[in-house]
């Protein structure tokens, strides 16, 4: 016999559980798609324990890269504009298990990668792949090349694209180095004791942890780092829980800490907040859409997705992520987000079998006069 209690039907949280299901637990607004992680009918996915998606990025041209995690790291390539609709492997990177985030230069991208003797760089030409994949087609694998450890030993924690896109900013436990992409160089920038993920944030420079109570800052123009540049106001900036998201149009800068409470950093004014808290803590990944709405997933093991609407301060619980078209998948943990081409948002699935998620979503209506 169990010692096991059985579990009470008729309890608070078995009630709202229930409520919640009956009444649509399931994403209530826009559209998504669970793409899998080849091309489908003609190539074979990504194995199951290799395909955790943890880095996307987009290129100029709207194709997204990106990195997987698990047993092997991979890196990808995913085509949906066009007659295309695929996700390529681009093939294994030896002696990696991690992937923790990609950038896309002018002629190729990089990744950062760890594995069992720490972080290292890695490029990839970029893809001229054919746009038309109703015609006749064929694809080749390049090596990557090998552009070295920013710090021998030590994992790289995460890493972006400056503002120029040639450029990635990256961090270790101990220091702050930049990327030249397309010239292949590895400059070590400044000691810092880096913690958690970084963004790209106001006036093109790059934030990251510097402790519990400040951000440090860096110029990747200037490549000059700023040590307790700005005061975080009182939260829990447990660093692997907190999570950024950056509007491009306005150069908003959103910040989320462990408890799910989102924050804004803009030039002149600081951190401010929190306008908000997520349904669930703590916040996965989150991008903002070409409206200014942003969208992300909160919560852990089963994950919720949310929109925060700036105007007005408004925050919307859209539910659990499902995908409906051709083949049923839901979508309980995310590793990363980026905002597409055209506005939709790519969520990558950080689950073994992970799939490429595209959200369309729900366009706003305006009021008439």
């Amino acid at each position: 016999m169990s010692d096991k209690k059985p579990y009470d039907m008729n309890s608070p949280e078995a009630k709202a559980l229930i409520d919640e299901i009956v009444h649509g637990t399931f994403v209530k607004e826009g559209t998504m798609v669970a793409f899998p992680m080849c091309f489908p009918g003609v190539t074979v996915p990504i194995v199951a324990d290799e395909s955790r998606i943890t880095a996307l990025t987009l290129a100029t041209d709207g194709r997204v890269y990106g990195g997987t995690s698990g047993y092997r790291s991979h890196l990808f390539i995913g085509m949906f504009h066009g007659v295309t609709g695929m996700v390529f492997d681009l093939g294994v990177v030896e002696g990696a298990n991690r992937c923790a985030a990609v950038s896309c230069g002018r002629n190729s991208f990089a990744a950062c990668v760890n594995g069992p003797a720490g972080g290292r760089v890695v490029t990839h030409p970029l893809c001229g792949m054919p746009f038309d994949l109703i015609q006749e087609w064929g694809f080749s694998r390049q090596p990557v090349k090998e552009l070295g450890e920013p710090v021998k030993g030590e994992p790289i924690l995460h890493a972006v694209s400056d503002a120029s896109g040639s450029v990635a900013i990256g961090v270790t436990p101990s220091r702050v180095f930049a990327v030249d992409i397309d010239a292949g160089k590895i400059e070590v920038l400044g000691e810092v004791a880096g913690a958690g993920r970084i963004a790209l944030g106001p006036g093109g420079k790059v934030y990251g942890l510097d402790g519990a109570s400040h951000l440090w800052c860096c110029d990747p123009k200037s490549r000059k780092m700023n040590c307790r540049a700005v005061a975080l106001p009182r939260g829990t900036w447990t660093p692997d829980h907190v999570r950024w998201a950056g509007d491009g149009r306005s150069g908003l800068l959103y910040l989320a800490d462990a408890d799910g409470n989102l924050f804004t950093l803009s030039e002149g004014k600081g951190i401010v907040g929190p306008v908000g808290r997520a349904p669930l803590a703590p916040v996965g990944p989150m991008a903002v859409t070409h409206d200014g709405r942003l969208f992300g997933s909160c919560g852990l093991e089963l994950a919720k997705l949310f929109c925060f609407e700036p105007v007005g301060n408004r925050m919307l619980n859209l539910g659990v992520a499902v995908s409906v078209l051709e083949r049923r998948r839901y979508g309980y943990c995310f590793g990363d987000a980026v905002t597409g081409r055209d506005g939709q948002i790519y969520f990558g699935e950080d689950d073994d079998l992970g799939h490429l998620w595209i959200y369309f979503p729900c366009i706003q209506v305006r009021a008439t006069t």
